[in-house]
């Protein structure tokens, strides 16, 4: 390995350690701050949280960022060592890297993959990781590498050989203890979400009375500062109402969508009736929403319409999950042939122009709040825009069940 590559690798390994660290920082703050904005969320097209929070963000509970940013210091190391070490070190290193850059350009593949083509939505940090592992697979493909078959035995000895270099050996104990603290935080379950409130409240086990009286916590704090609004939606007999403006092509709709289900199943199985869940059309699609002129979700419209239509057949949130799974490829043509296979109804062009005022009925409620971006949330009145991490919205309904136990609804 040359000078000027090893050089190469390891400024773009540093590079990438930073991006993915960044994100990590970004990722914790994120799911654990619910005022948290952070400097890479530019829009809904351009937004970092939006990919750490969706299902490709972490694996398990830790953020593949933290993977991402041991990679790039392993890769780092490995390459700081092989100028350090004799000739056959160097190849053995070329081949461990062939092998991490090979794996680190599969996995950044298919993440900007769906970053790109299935959230829609870029992320800014995640392109920088993206660009460092692709010229580090370019860096070291030009690097002389020991054969792959004889790896596993270089392997063995090399760490035969670092065993009996305390230097070499402690870096690598410091470095993996490293690892093991910037995964910690994500392990362990934060305490600002534990809400002093009773249990009839909270369908995941609330604190108990004598929790009641301690200090409020920041996200209590957050909510009970927010401002409400008041919009003509009925409650129907909840304590709580959770409005949605939604946008059936807009992908953190989507996402929200899925983030946010089982919230709304579990307390339908602990407080039936609670807690109600209206979706409001807001498509922004300038065919029936003028609030939207530039917009370019050009399916939109049909798609509000192919649920309403889908409800009369009791299938309307079959449909609504069909047309989120197909956000990609949805046009005019295919809402009409999804409404066929998941409701089989064949005459969304007949009804399609009455349905369509009440969509534009929807939208008319959308500038009592100014809606800025879909999805907005508005949760007993308190306007959320883009939505919480889950953790922070089952927080809000958790209060606001509390703040309603032992009132009689409105209606």
């Amino acid at each position: 390995m040359s000078p000027t590559v090893r050089r190469v690798i390891i400024a773009l390994a540093l590079a990438g350690f930073a991006a993915a660290a960044t994100s990590a920082y970004v990722h914790y703050r994120s799911a654990h701050e619910p005022a948290y904005v952070s400097f890479c969320d530019v829009n809904t097209s351009v937004s970092c949280t939006d990919v750490y929070q969706s299902r490709f963000g972490s694996i398990g509970r830790i953020p593949v960022a933290v993977f991402g940013a041991f990679w790039f210091g392993l890769v780092a190391l490995l390459t700081g060592a092989a100028g350090r070490g004799s000739g056959e070190l160097a190849r053995s290193v070329g081949g461990y890297l062939l092998v991490l850059s090979t794996v680190g350009l599969g996995a950044v593949l298919f993440l900007a993959y769906e970053s790109f083509f299935v959230l829609g939505t870029l992320c800014l940090l995640c392109v920088t990781a993206h660009v460092a592992v692709a010229g580090i697979f370019l860096a070291v493909s030009t690097v002389s590498a020991a054969p792959l078959a004889s790896l596993p035995g270089r392997l063995l000895a090399d760490v035969g050989q670092l065993a009996g270099k305390p230097a070499a050996l402690g870096a690598a104990a410091g470095y993996l203890g490293l690892t093991v603290v910037a995964v910690l935080p994500f392990l362990v379950e934060p305490s600002a979400p534990v809400l002093p409130v009773a249990s009839s409240a909270s369908p995941s086990g609330a604190a108990s009375s004598a929790d009641a009286g301690d200090a409020q916590s920041e996200f209590e704090r957050f909510w009970n500062a927010q401002p409400r609004a008041d919009l003509p939606v009925p409650r129907e007999g909840a304590r709580v109402l959770v409005l949605k403006f939604n946008d059936y092509q807009c992908p953190s709709c989507a996402r929200s969508h899925f983030l946010y289900a089982p919230i709304f199943a579990r307390y339908e199985s602990s407080h039936p009736g609670a807690v109600r869940l209206v979706s409001i059309d807001y498509p922004l699609d300038p065919e029936c929403n003028e609030q939207t002129p530039m917009a370019g979700h050009t399916g939109a419209c049909e798609a509000a319409v192919a649920v309403r239509l889908a409800r009369r057949e009791g299938r309307d949130a079959e449909m609504a999950r069909w047309l989120y799974e197909h956000q990609a490829t949805m046009s005019r043509e295919t809402v009409r042939e999804g409404l066929d296979e998941v409701a089989g109804m064949t005459d969304f062009d007949e009804h399609y122009d009455a349905v369509l005022d009440d969509v534009r009925a929807d939208i008319a409620l959308g500038p009592l709040i100014a809606i800025e971006a879909t999805p907005t949330y508005v949760i007993n009145g308190v306007v959320i825009n883009g939505g919480l991490s889950p953790r922070f919205f089952d927080a809000a309904i958790a209060m606001e069940l509390e703040r309603a136990g032992g009132v009689e609804p409105s209606p």
